[in-house]
């Protein structure tokens, strides 16, 4: 299990315990918890795109 999703996993648990227990605080970390997994996902595809690009570059550039 990636990072990102471990963070939304803990970060659903934390919203449904807040949920149950009528904990505001513990709602609204959860959902952070959950946001800040969905960054980090995007941040990880973005990163693979960058490293394709650059190997890209460096293989067109070897070539000639």
């Amino acid at each position: 299990m990636n990072n990102h999703n471990m963070d939304d996993a803990k970060g659903r648990i934390k919203e449904a315990a807040g949920d149950l227990t009528d904990n505001d605080d513990l709602k609204r970390e959860g959902k952070a918890d959950q946001a800040g997994a969905k960054v980090k996902e995007a941040a990880g595809k973005f990163a693979d795109k960058v490293s394709d690009a650059v190997d890209k570059v460096k293989d067109s550039v070897t070539k000639k």
